[in-house]
């Protein structure tokens, strides 16, 4: 059997129509691939899942969702990088989000609370490495007009570009509720 179809396979006729469908099951499986990377990224996407329920009510507090500019950021703004390759480290870094969901352990507003700190230190450790990235997408320390913030916003502003502070230093709990640290009484 397996002669055979290499037999089969070694005729310059035949060889052509594999490598045709070969180039024609590439395109169709990049496309669908792409196409799911693409919709992971959506707002319908991440708040599927009723755990996110909460967070989306906080994010729909902050200014990342309603602001005077009628810019609106949404969750793979912040936690997706653009470019390809970091795009799809993150998204392998996402299935472990995927199996607790699966296995149940922050299906409840209080498991969810029970963990938050700890999701969100993993969150603030990857902005810290990657010296805020996403944030920087949108926020350049040459876009802003210093002069049109408060004096203490400016001097903080000016020091971090200076130093080259990654945002999430100063600003955790920009679009989610900042976790509550448990405290020893």
């Amino acid at each position: 059997m397996l002669k055979k179809l290499l037999a089969w396979l070694r005729r310059p006729a035949h060889t052509g129509y594999m490598l045709l469908l070969g180039g024609v099951g590439g395109i169709i499986f990049w496309g669908g691939f792409n196409t799911a990377m693409e919709y992971t990224n959506t707002l319908e996407f991440c708040v599927s899942c009723h755990e996110m329920g909460q967070v989306h009510q906080e994010y729909k507090q902050s200014v990342h969702y309603k602001n005077r500019t009628g810019v609106r950021a949404i969750c793979s703004d912040c936690h997706v990088p653009r470019d390809w390759g970091r795009k799809v480290v993150r998204k392998i870094k996402a299935s472990s989000e995927i199996y607790h969901k699966l296995i149940g352990s922050i299906d409840t507003p209080e498991k969810f609370e029970a963990k938050r700190m700890v999701l969100a230190e993993r969150v603030w450790k990857e902005m810290t490495e990657n010296n805020s990235r996403e944030c920087r997408n949108c926020h350049a320390y040459t876009s802003m007009d210093f002069h049109k913030q408060t004096q203490r916003a400016r001097e903080k502003m000016e020091e971090a570009m200076n130093k080259d502070t990654p945002c999430i230093e100063c600003h955790k709990g920009i679009a989610h509720k900042k976790p509550v640290v448990a405290r020893d009484d």
